[in-house]
Protein backbone atom coordinates (compact mmCIF):
# COMPACT_ATOMS: atom_id res chain seq x y z
CA UNK A 1 0.00 0.00 0.00
CA UNK A 2 0.94 3.28 -0.85
CA UNK A 3 2.01 6.01 1.23
CA UNK A 4 -0.76 8.93 1.63
CA UNK A 5 1.13 12.40 0.84
CA UNK A 6 -1.34 15.41 1.89
CA UNK A 7 -0.28 19.10 1.04
CA UNK A 8 -2.08 22.05 0.74
CA UNK A 9 -1.90 26.13 -0.58
CA UNK A 10 -3.68 28.90 -0.07
CA UNK A 11 -6.28 30.80 -2.64
CA UNK A 12 -5.04 34.18 -2.00
CA UNK A 13 -2.39 36.59 -3.54
CA UNK A 14 -1.00 35.06 -6.62
CA UNK A 15 1.11 31.74 -6.71
CA UNK A 16 5.07 32.22 -8.31
CA UNK A 17 7.94 30.17 -9.30
CA UNK A 18 9.03 29.99 -6.13
CA UNK A 19 5.67 27.72 -5.62
CA UNK A 20 5.97 25.97 -8.92
CA UNK A 21 9.62 25.48 -8.54
CA UNK A 22 9.70 24.77 -4.63
CA UNK A 23 6.08 22.93 -4.60
CA UNK A 24 4.28 21.90 -7.77
CA UNK A 25 6.88 20.93 -10.12
CA UNK A 26 7.99 18.43 -7.58
CA UNK A 27 4.37 16.84 -6.83
CA UNK A 28 3.89 16.38 -10.53
CA UNK A 29 7.08 14.71 -10.42
CA UNK A 30 6.36 12.30 -7.05
CA UNK A 31 2.46 11.93 -7.51
CA UNK A 32 2.44 8.28 -9.16
CA UNK A 33 4.59 6.93 -5.97
CA UNK A 34 1.80 8.14 -3.22
CA UNK A 35 -1.42 8.46 -2.80
CA UNK A 36 -1.78 11.77 -3.03
CA UNK A 37 -4.19 14.58 -1.71
CA UNK A 38 -3.41 18.09 -3.32
CA UNK A 39 -6.13 21.07 -1.16
CA UNK A 40 -7.13 24.27 -1.96
CA UNK A 41 -7.17 25.72 2.43
CA UNK A 42 -9.68 28.02 1.80
CA UNK A 43 -10.62 27.80 5.57
CA UNK A 44 -7.22 28.93 6.24
CA UNK A 45 -7.43 31.75 3.95
CA UNK A 46 -10.71 33.38 5.80
CA UNK A 47 -8.45 34.09 9.06
CA UNK A 48 -8.29 37.57 7.67
CA UNK A 49 -10.86 39.07 5.26
CA UNK A 50 -11.33 37.66 2.38
CA UNK A 51 -13.75 39.16 -0.22
CA UNK A 52 -16.10 36.41 -1.10
CA UNK A 53 -16.57 36.73 -4.72
CA UNK A 54 -12.61 37.41 -5.32
CA UNK A 55 -12.03 34.08 -2.92
CA UNK A 56 -14.47 32.08 -4.86
CA UNK A 57 -12.86 32.82 -8.33
CA UNK A 58 -9.08 32.23 -6.77
CA UNK A 59 -10.09 28.83 -5.64
CA UNK A 60 -10.93 27.47 -8.97
CA UNK A 61 -7.93 29.60 -10.26
CA UNK A 62 -5.31 27.72 -8.01
CA UNK A 63 -7.23 24.24 -9.13
CA UNK A 64 -6.32 25.22 -12.66
CA UNK A 65 -2.52 25.85 -11.53
CA UNK A 66 -2.34 22.72 -9.70
CA UNK A 67 -3.85 20.70 -12.62
CA UNK A 68 -1.83 23.21 -15.42
CA UNK A 69 1.35 21.82 -13.60
CA UNK A 70 0.88 18.69 -14.09
CA UNK A 71 -1.32 17.17 -11.22
CA UNK A 72 -3.28 14.48 -12.57
CA UNK A 73 -6.55 14.48 -11.25
CA UNK A 74 -7.03 10.95 -12.43
CA UNK A 75 -4.73 9.68 -9.75
CA UNK A 76 -4.02 12.39 -8.00
CA UNK A 77 -6.72 14.35 -5.98
CA UNK A 78 -6.99 18.09 -5.61
CA UNK A 79 -10.01 19.28 -3.35
CA UNK A 80 -11.36 22.08 -1.57
CA UNK A 81 -10.79 22.00 2.50
CA UNK A 82 -14.10 23.56 3.05
CA UNK A 83 -16.16 20.79 0.94
CA UNK A 84 -15.56 18.97 3.15
CA UNK A 85 -16.80 19.26 6.68
CA UNK A 86 -14.62 16.64 8.63
CA UNK A 87 -11.56 19.25 8.19
CA UNK A 88 -13.39 22.09 10.43
CA UNK A 89 -15.05 19.28 12.43
CA UNK A 90 -11.78 17.33 13.64
CA UNK A 91 -10.41 21.15 13.89
CA UNK A 92 -12.52 21.50 17.02
CA UNK A 93 -11.48 18.02 18.38
CA UNK A 94 -8.20 18.69 17.94
CA UNK A 95 -8.64 22.11 19.56
CA UNK A 96 -9.65 20.52 22.81
CA UNK A 97 -6.35 18.85 23.48
CA UNK A 98 -4.01 21.19 22.16
CA UNK A 99 -2.44 23.50 24.97
CA UNK A 100 -2.83 27.04 24.40
CA UNK A 101 0.98 27.77 25.42
CA UNK A 102 1.70 25.26 21.94
CA UNK A 103 0.07 27.86 19.87
CA UNK A 104 0.97 30.86 21.38
CA UNK A 105 4.46 29.89 21.17
CA UNK A 106 3.88 29.71 17.13
CA UNK A 107 6.60 32.13 15.72
CA UNK A 108 4.02 32.89 12.87
CA UNK A 109 1.23 33.42 15.20
CA UNK A 110 3.52 35.65 17.23
CA UNK A 111 4.68 37.32 13.98
CA UNK A 112 1.72 38.39 12.57
CA UNK A 113 -0.27 39.25 15.75
CA UNK A 114 2.53 41.80 17.07
CA UNK A 115 1.63 43.72 13.45
CA UNK A 116 -1.81 43.99 13.81
CA UNK A 117 -3.98 45.74 16.48
CA UNK A 118 -6.68 43.01 16.78
CA UNK A 119 -6.62 39.24 15.73
CA UNK A 120 -9.31 37.11 14.87
CA UNK A 121 -9.00 33.80 17.24
CA UNK A 122 -8.61 31.49 13.80
CA UNK A 123 -4.99 33.18 13.52
CA UNK A 124 -3.98 31.59 17.17
CA UNK A 125 -6.02 28.57 16.02
CA UNK A 126 -5.06 27.96 12.39
CA UNK A 127 -1.97 25.57 13.75
CA UNK A 128 -4.29 23.22 14.58
CA UNK A 129 -6.99 23.27 11.50
CA UNK A 130 -3.63 22.47 9.61
CA UNK A 131 -2.83 19.19 11.99
CA UNK A 132 -6.33 18.48 11.66
CA UNK A 133 -5.70 18.97 7.71
CA UNK A 134 -3.01 16.37 7.71
CA UNK A 135 -4.17 13.82 10.27
CA UNK A 136 -7.57 13.59 8.59
CA UNK A 137 -6.38 11.84 6.26
CA UNK A 138 -3.95 10.02 8.22
CA UNK A 139 -0.75 11.27 5.94
CA UNK A 140 2.31 9.86 6.16
CA UNK A 141 4.22 12.16 4.52
CA UNK A 142 3.52 16.57 3.87
CA UNK A 143 5.75 18.23 1.87
CA UNK A 144 6.01 21.39 2.65
CA UNK A 145 8.73 24.10 3.08
CA UNK A 146 10.61 25.63 5.90
CA UNK A 147 8.62 28.01 6.93
CA UNK A 148 6.13 25.69 7.68
CA UNK A 149 8.43 23.13 9.26
CA UNK A 150 7.35 24.39 12.95
CA UNK A 151 3.71 23.75 12.38
CA UNK A 152 4.55 20.28 11.19
CA UNK A 153 5.86 19.89 14.06
CA UNK A 154 3.11 21.04 16.12
CA UNK A 155 1.16 18.37 14.35
CA UNK A 156 3.77 15.45 14.83
CA UNK A 157 2.66 16.71 18.77
CA UNK A 158 -1.05 16.96 18.39
CA UNK A 159 -1.22 13.79 16.69
CA UNK A 160 1.39 11.99 19.77
CA UNK A 161 -0.76 13.65 22.77
CA UNK A 162 -4.30 12.33 21.20
CA UNK A 163 -3.20 9.01 20.67
CA UNK A 164 -1.42 9.43 24.45
CA UNK A 165 -4.79 10.46 26.11
CA UNK A 166 -7.16 7.89 24.16
CA UNK A 167 -5.55 5.31 21.96
CA UNK A 168 -3.37 4.92 18.76
CA UNK A 169 -5.30 6.82 16.37
CA UNK A 170 -3.65 9.00 14.13
CA UNK A 171 -0.40 8.55 12.32
CA UNK A 172 1.87 10.77 12.97
CA UNK A 173 3.63 12.10 9.97
CA UNK A 174 6.91 12.24 8.87
CA UNK A 175 9.16 15.71 9.95
CA UNK A 176 11.65 15.35 7.62
CA UNK A 177 10.66 17.70 4.63
CA UNK A 178 11.98 15.20 1.23
CA UNK A 179 9.72 16.47 -1.02
CA UNK A 180 10.11 20.56 -1.42
CA UNK A 181 12.09 21.71 -3.98
CA UNK A 182 13.94 25.04 -4.93
CA UNK A 183 13.92 27.87 -2.34
CA UNK A 184 13.76 30.89 -4.61
CA UNK A 185 14.12 34.52 -3.21
CA UNK A 186 12.67 37.85 -3.44
CA UNK A 187 13.60 39.62 -7.08
CA UNK A 188 13.36 43.05 -5.30
CA UNK A 189 14.85 41.80 -1.91
CA UNK A 190 16.85 38.24 -2.22
CA UNK A 191 17.53 38.05 1.50
CA UNK A 192 13.49 37.13 2.11
CA UNK A 193 11.89 34.31 0.23
CA UNK A 194 9.32 34.98 -2.81
CA UNK A 195 6.18 35.15 -1.09
CA UNK A 196 2.51 35.89 -2.63
CA UNK A 197 1.24 37.81 -0.74
CA UNK A 198 4.06 40.55 -0.90
CA UNK A 199 3.05 43.65 -2.20
CA UNK A 200 5.86 45.21 -4.51
CA UNK A 201 5.02 44.72 -8.21
CA UNK A 202 8.76 43.83 -8.72
CA UNK A 203 8.98 40.84 -5.89
CA UNK A 204 7.99 38.22 -7.46
CA UNK A 205 7.27 36.28 -11.09
CA UNK A 206 3.71 35.11 -11.11
CA UNK A 207 3.03 32.30 -12.74
CA UNK A 208 -0.18 33.85 -14.68
CA UNK A 209 2.38 36.57 -15.40
CA UNK A 210 3.04 37.44 -19.69
CA UNK A 211 6.14 36.87 -20.95
CA UNK A 212 6.36 40.79 -21.30
CA UNK A 213 5.67 41.30 -17.75
CA UNK A 214 8.37 38.11 -16.67
CA UNK A 215 11.18 40.10 -18.35
CA UNK A 216 10.59 43.33 -17.20
CA UNK A 217 10.40 42.27 -13.97
CA UNK A 218 13.53 39.60 -14.16
CA UNK A 219 15.21 42.63 -16.19
CA UNK A 220 14.73 44.78 -12.71
CA UNK A 221 15.90 42.32 -10.43
CA UNK A 222 18.09 43.17 -7.73
CA UNK A 223 22.19 42.72 -7.94
CA UNK A 224 25.27 43.45 -6.74
CA UNK A 225 28.21 45.90 -7.02
CA UNK A 226 30.25 43.69 -9.13
CA UNK A 227 30.29 44.47 -13.21
CA UNK A 228 29.87 40.23 -13.77
CA UNK A 229 29.06 37.17 -12.33
CA UNK A 230 32.10 35.96 -9.77
CA UNK A 231 31.24 32.83 -7.72
CA UNK A 232 33.14 33.91 -5.56
CA UNK A 233 32.08 37.05 -4.48
CA UNK A 234 28.70 37.13 -5.94
CA UNK A 235 25.81 38.29 -3.79
CA UNK A 236 22.55 36.78 -3.29
CA UNK A 237 20.47 38.98 -5.82
CA UNK A 238 22.85 37.12 -8.33
CA UNK A 239 23.07 34.08 -6.48
CA UNK A 240 19.23 33.98 -6.58
CA UNK A 241 18.78 34.63 -10.63
CA UNK A 242 21.39 31.73 -11.01
CA UNK A 243 19.30 29.54 -8.51
CA UNK A 244 16.34 30.26 -10.36
CA UNK A 245 17.93 29.61 -14.16
CA UNK A 246 19.59 26.29 -12.60
CA UNK A 247 16.13 24.91 -11.18
CA UNK A 248 14.15 25.63 -14.85
CA UNK A 249 16.95 24.02 -16.89
CA UNK A 250 18.27 21.71 -14.42
CA UNK A 251 22.13 22.20 -15.09
CA UNK A 252 24.72 20.72 -12.91
CA UNK A 253 27.45 23.14 -11.25
CA UNK A 254 29.80 22.89 -13.29
CA UNK A 255 27.70 23.51 -16.13
CA UNK A 256 26.38 26.76 -14.61
CA UNK A 257 29.64 27.97 -13.54
CA UNK A 258 31.20 27.17 -17.37
CA UNK A 259 28.98 28.96 -18.85
CA UNK A 260 27.88 31.94 -16.09
CA UNK A 261 31.35 32.95 -15.26
CA UNK A 262 32.28 36.62 -16.29
CA UNK A 263 29.20 37.38 -17.58
CA UNK A 264 27.51 40.83 -17.65
CA UNK A 265 24.44 41.13 -15.15
CA UNK A 266 22.18 42.83 -18.18
CA UNK A 267 22.88 39.57 -20.08
CA UNK A 268 22.67 37.32 -17.14
CA UNK A 269 18.99 38.52 -16.75
CA UNK A 270 18.14 38.26 -20.01
CA UNK A 271 18.82 34.58 -20.04
CA UNK A 272 17.23 33.89 -16.87
CA UNK A 273 14.03 35.73 -18.38
CA UNK A 274 14.11 33.21 -21.55
CA UNK A 275 14.89 30.41 -19.24
CA UNK A 276 12.01 31.62 -17.52
CA UNK A 277 9.49 32.60 -20.06
CA UNK A 278 10.37 29.37 -22.28
CA UNK A 279 9.82 26.45 -19.09
CA UNK A 280 6.50 28.06 -18.29
CA UNK A 281 5.24 28.77 -22.15
CA UNK A 282 4.04 24.65 -21.57
CA UNK A 283 2.29 25.36 -18.34
CA UNK A 284 0.88 28.46 -19.38
CA UNK A 285 -0.66 26.45 -22.69
CA UNK A 286 -2.22 23.59 -20.32
CA UNK A 287 -3.90 26.25 -18.48
CA UNK A 288 -5.31 28.11 -21.46
CA UNK A 289 -6.73 24.71 -21.86
CA UNK A 290 -8.23 23.51 -18.73
CA UNK A 291 -9.79 27.74 -18.23
CA UNK A 292 -11.36 27.62 -21.50
CA UNK A 293 -13.33 24.10 -20.73
CA UNK A 294 -16.61 25.63 -19.03
CA UNK A 295 -16.97 23.49 -15.55
CA UNK A 296 -13.94 21.41 -15.86
CA UNK A 297 -12.51 22.84 -13.13
CA UNK A 298 -15.81 22.63 -10.57
CA UNK A 299 -15.66 18.95 -11.93
CA UNK A 300 -12.09 18.01 -10.93
CA UNK A 301 -13.24 19.52 -7.31
CA UNK A 302 -16.70 18.07 -6.83
CA UNK A 303 -14.64 14.13 -7.20
CA UNK A 304 -11.52 15.38 -5.43
CA UNK A 305 -14.32 15.67 -2.61
CA UNK A 306 -16.37 12.98 -3.60
CA UNK A 307 -13.17 10.92 -3.35
CA UNK A 308 -11.77 11.85 -0.08
CA UNK A 309 -14.81 11.78 1.85
CA UNK A 310 -15.03 8.52 3.19
CA UNK A 311 -11.65 8.45 4.36
CA UNK A 312 -12.62 11.76 6.30
CA UNK A 313 -15.92 10.61 7.44
CA UNK A 314 -13.57 7.39 9.08
CA UNK A 315 -11.48 9.36 10.54
CA UNK A 316 -13.93 11.41 12.41
CA UNK A 317 -15.90 8.34 13.12
CA UNK A 318 -12.85 6.83 15.01
CA UNK A 319 -11.65 10.60 16.99
CA UNK A 320 -15.65 10.09 18.03
CA UNK A 321 -15.48 6.75 19.02
CA UNK A 322 -12.17 7.31 20.90
CA UNK A 323 -13.83 10.19 22.71
CA UNK A 324 -16.24 9.18 23.93
CA UNK A 325 -18.94 11.09 21.74
CA UNK A 326 -22.28 10.24 20.35
CA UNK A 327 -22.27 8.38 17.26
CA UNK A 328 -25.16 7.35 15.34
Amino acid sequence: MKARVFSGVQPSGNLHIGNYLGALKNWAKIQYGYESIFCIVDLHAVTVYQEPATLRAKIEEIAAIFLAAGIDPKHSTVMVQSAVAAHAELAWMLTCVTPVGWLERMTQYKAKSAAQETIGDGLLQYPVLMAADILLYQAAIVPVGDDQAQHLELTRDIAQRFNSLYGETFVVPQTSLPLVGARVMGLDDPEKKMSKSAGGAGHAVALLDTPDQIRKKIMRATTDSNPAVDFETMGPGVANLLAIFQAFAEWTDDRMKAHFAGLRYGDLKKQVAEMVVSSLEPFRRRYREITAEPGYVAGVLEEGARRVTPVAASTVQLVKERMGLYTC
